[in-house]
Order: C-alpha cells, then sequence, then structure tokens
C-alpha cells in the first residue's frame, strides 16, 4: 500500500514539530579563558578569548594570550548574546549578582 503523506508533512490538526538538534562533541575542544573581546562588521562579529597572564592589574599593561577567535554572522551573534545573557541570568538568580565593571571602550546596547 502506497503512503499518502510521503513527505511526513503534517495532517491537518497535526503539530508541526521542529527537527531535533544532534550535538556531536566528536571533534570538540575545550579551552580556558578569562579574557574576551569581540568587534563587528557589517557582515560578521569576532570574538576574541584569551588568558590573562597578568598577576597584578595595578603595575602597567595587561598581557593577554589569545587563543581562540570566533567568527559569527549577526544573526548567530545575537542568538549567542540571547543565550547567554539568560544563562547568566539563572546564575545570578542561584549564586548573586556578578559585579563586572563595563570597560570605557564597550559600545552601549541599545537594550540598556
Amino acid at each position: 500500500m502506497s503512503n499518502p503523506n510521503p513527505a511526513g508533512k503534517a495532517e491537518a490538526g497535526e503539530e508541526a514539530r521542529a527537527p531535533r538538534v544532534v550535538w556531536n562533541d566528536q571533534n570538540m575542544r575545550t579551552t580556558y579563558a578569562n579574557a574576551v573581546n569581540a568587534v563587528s562588521t557589517m557582515e560578521e562579529v569576532a570574538i576574541f578569548f584569551g588568558v590573562n597572564k597578568s598577576w597584578n592589574p595595578g603595575e602597567g599593561d595587561l598581557e593577554v594570550d589569545l587563543s581562540d577567535r570566533m567568527v559569527l554572522n549577526p544573526h548567530a551573534a545575537k542568538r549567542l548574546w540571547t543565550i547567554l545573557g539568560a544563562v547568566l541570568s539563572q546564575h545570578e538568580s542561584r549564586f548573586g549578582p556578578l559585579n563586572v565593571p563595563q570597560p570605557s571602550n564597550a559600545p552601549k546596547s541599545s537594550d540598556d
């Protein structure tokens, strides 16, 4: 007997389901960063990760060894911003506020 719905489309009254995301971590690597910076153009957002190797920030320049650069399109960057905001909100509700000063050269968000 032939399948009357070969494309698997939702029948009337059935809910269409979003595809399931399968996270494949086979080639994933883990790095540590305690310093981060970001720049953007109209087409992309680049996020730089590194490790601050300076023990005393009051003693001149800070040395940061950059380890990774992640380049995202603006839509993916906005999704990352949304996800990180939610994760940090949950963290602060469990463990208390994170008082991180905003760098003087950081752009102001339209949401601030």
